[in-house]
């Protein structure tokens, strides 16, 4: 776990002199391409795909559902999956240091196009899913979307697609001809529609108000369509398609609307994916301004999925675009962040997308530095297409026009070209700590540092007064460093001196400059593992430096595994199959070929096996004021007994109405279990009375325990 740090002793300084950037002569095992559970060394470029590029023109849709010219941006435009391959194969990418992208939901959407208030609207968007284990063929083939992946790949880029599995499309309860109401396809053969769901694979329990979580979980997000998790075809089938483009080589999977669906479903639905092809998995909750989630954060550290970092984008905005905040406030939120993120760096971190209005509003500046600090920041930095050529937009539609050009002259390009590179050669940026070095209102100096690498960075986001920066202590060994950004934003050069201290310099109004050193790593220390879930016997990747080139060991917890199950030993990167140790959480740590122990990293979950999702009902289950009804047992899934790792607290007001509590929570398959029913109230809690009750889980779908409390 990565915390933002807090050091106050002087740093003993190596005297070597670093004048320019340091970029190792072959990239690290972690950089490549096949390593699809480590995004920490990548910038994602976010790609709204009919927005993009049009590469092939037979391919759009006729009549009222397209706009040739992109004037009216509730229909289709016309770019396709052809166009992003053009735009892989010039180089306009892999030229700003883009090594990843995220591509719209690619599967089939409705061909309908709705009328909302006057107003003609097409699934563009890629989220009005009808089939998703087929194409959408307003982007392209299957064949082409191999061939997407392919001329990435050949230019080192990942390719994440966008997954929807909370609903299909727009659908009414009384109007069965509405669009196609919600109908759901398993590779062209129906399963059935909203309007008579005898196989009750939607919810209909009306549209969420957003009152609380469970209300936006059990009922329709806006008229979409909601997916009932619990049902075993559901189920199944969303997994099987999950699995369908995991063979077709993607990357990693971006999840929509996780806040949305039951969070027992969507363990077990990253359960198969780190169990079959574990690939960095990364959802979308939503946070508005100021807003700090416990929820979003136990979410984040329980699922196995991380989260698109909105905590970071909405300060970011606050700071940089609308200065309704200051340095401090961003800091804070490094600071809290890094506290409540078990894995702070798995967290994509942004300034806007498809979901907000554009960061642009009129000061180019204020953008270029909002860059700068995401690409030098902890965390996953995604970029939203057209922010390198300043677009700007409202809300939806009005975020997603068509990209007005592909210049590689802006200087916001440019700045992602310099720093992007940045997190391939700099370990520091790509897993360091952060500490902050100065600050005032407008300026921060932060550093980033990972074992002897090295990066400090500066901002003034005052566009009018330069600043004098004194007094500022940092780990650079001993030299002048160049702004890494070439003077670009109007950084200029920094000189440290022995004991850390750095000589008074001016930071010009407006500028970022950032100065980094790169150093030969001879002890282990760890900067990241994934996938962080999963079962015994699966391969995980830990990344970092100085693990030597001889095989060592590599503990989870206090279990030594060498040998053969060590798959690969580099001095960047390890392959290991997890042990088969008792299931629960585990620090991860290794120990190089001269027995020299690494740091820790921590809350690692050895699952108990593959996983179900198994809804517990609990009725007649009375509660005081200030009680909730909690579920535990005897697999780790369902906190060994304790008390305080029990699940819930259970909901009780959309599918069952209290006293009766429900919740939908991943066991073991196949497992005999033992569980009872307990009240909490802050740290009390109340056991139900009787014997330990016993289910077997299935070993595949999802089932339902429906039982009467205790007393």
């Amino acid at each position: 776990m990565k915390r933002w740090t807090r050091f106050t002793a002087a740093f003993t300084l190596s005297l070597s002199l670093a004048l320019s950037v340091i970029t190792p002569a072959q990239a690290a095992p972690d950089t490549s391409v096949t390593n699809k559970q480590n995004f920490s060394t990548d910038v994602i470029y976010q790609i709204f795909t009919d927005r993009f590029s049009d590469g092939n023109a037979a391919n759009n849709p006729s009549g009222s559902a397209y706009s040739a010219n992109c004037s009216n941006l509730r229909l289709y435009c016309g770019g396709d999956w052809q166009g992003i391959i053009n735009k892989i194969n010039d180089g306009y990418l892999t030229g700003m240091g883009i090594t990843a992208i995220w591509i719209s939901q690619p599967v089939e959407n409705i061909y309908s196009v709705i009328n909302y208030s006057g107003v003609n609207n097409t699934a563009y968007h890629g989220y009005w899913a009808r089939d998703f284990k087929k194409a959408n063929p307003y982007y392209g083939t299957m064949t082409e979307f191999s061939n997407l992946i392919s001329a990435a790949h050949a230019k080192n880029i990942k390719v994440i697609i966008d997954f929807a599995p909370n609903h299909t499309s727009p659908a009414s309860s009384d109007q069965p001809s509405f669009a196609e109401n919600g109908k759901l396809y398993n590779n062209g053969t129906l399963l059935g529609g909203y309007t008579n769901d005898t196989q009750n694979l939607f919810h209909h329990n009306g549209g969420t108000n957003f009152s609380s979580t469970e209300d936006g979980i059990y009922r329709n997000l806006y008229d979409l369509a909601d997916l009932n998790h619990n049902n075993s075809t559901v189920d199944k089938y969303l997994k099987d398609a999950i699995k369908m483009w995991l063979d077709l080589g993607i990357d990693g999977i971006r999840v929509d609307a996780v806040k949305h669906m039951p969070f027992g479903w969507q363990k077990s639905f990253m359960a198969t994916i780190n169990n079959y092809k574990p690939v960095f998995t990364f959802g979308e909750w939503f946070l508005g301004t100021n807003e700090v989630s416990a929820e979003n954060h136990q979410f984040a550290n329980e699922i196995g999925m991380s989260l698109l970092d909105f905590r970071f984008a909405q300060k970011t905005r606050q700071v940089f675009r609308d200065g309704t905040d200051n340095m401090y406030g961003l800091k804070a939120m490094l600071e809290g962040t890094a506290v409540d993120y078990a894995q702070v760096d798995d967290q994509v971190t942004f300034i806007d997308n498809h979901d907000m209005e554009r960061f642009q509003t009129g000061s180019n500046r204020k953008l270029e530095q909002a860059l700068a600090f995401t690409l030098t920041s902890r965390g996953v930095p995604a970029i939203y297409y057209g922010t390198e050529q300043y677009m700007a937009g409202g809300n939806d539609p009005n975020n997603r026009a068509r990209i007005p050009s592909f210049s590689t002259t802006t200087t916001a390009y440019n700045v992602i070209k310099k720093l992007a590179p940045l997190r391939k050669s700099n370990p520091a940026i790509a897993y360091g700590s952060t500490q902050e070095r100065w600050i005032n209102n407008d300026v921060i100096v932060y550093e980033r540092k990972f074992g002897s690498s090295t990066a400090v960075i500066a901002i003034n986001r005052n566009l009018n007064t330069s600043a004098s920066i004194s007094g500022m202590i940092t780990s650079l060994p001993a030299g002048t460093y160049s702004d890494a950004l070439g003077g670009l934003l109007g950084g200029g050069s920094m000189t440290a001196g022995g004991s850390g201290t750095v000589n008074a310099f001016t930071l010009a109004a407006g500028a970022v400059a950032v100065w980094e050193k790169t150093s030969a790593q001879s002890t282990p220390v760890v900067g990241h593992v994934g996938p962080m879930m999963a079962k015994a016997g699966t391969t995980i990747t830990i990344d970092g430096r100085g693990f030597g080139a001889a095989k060592g060991t590599v503990y989870f917890g206090t279990t030594a595994v060498t040998g053969s199950a060590i798959t690969s030993w580099e001095d960047t990167q390890i392959k290991v199959k997890i042990p088969a140790v008792t299931p629960g959480k585990y620090n991860v740590r290794i120990g190089n070929a001269g027995a020299v122990q690494s740091n820790v990293y921590d809350n690692f979950e050895v699952l108990t096996g593959d996983q179900v999702t198994v809804r517990f009902i609990v009725n007649n289950a009375t509660t005081t004021l200030g009680q909730n009804v909690y579920l535990a047992g005897s697999v780790s899934e369902l906190g060994n007994w304790d008390p305080a790792k029990a699940i819930g607290p259970l909901y009780n007001k959309v599918i069952t109405q209290y006293p009766t509590w429900y919740y939908d929570v991943s066991v073991p398959a196949g497992a005999t279990i033992s569980y009872k029913f307990l009240k909490k109230s802050g740290s009390t809690a109340t056991w139900e009375g009787g014997s330990n009750r016993t289910f077997t889980a299935p070993a595949s779908g999802t089932a339902t325990v429906n039982v009467n409390w205790q007393p």
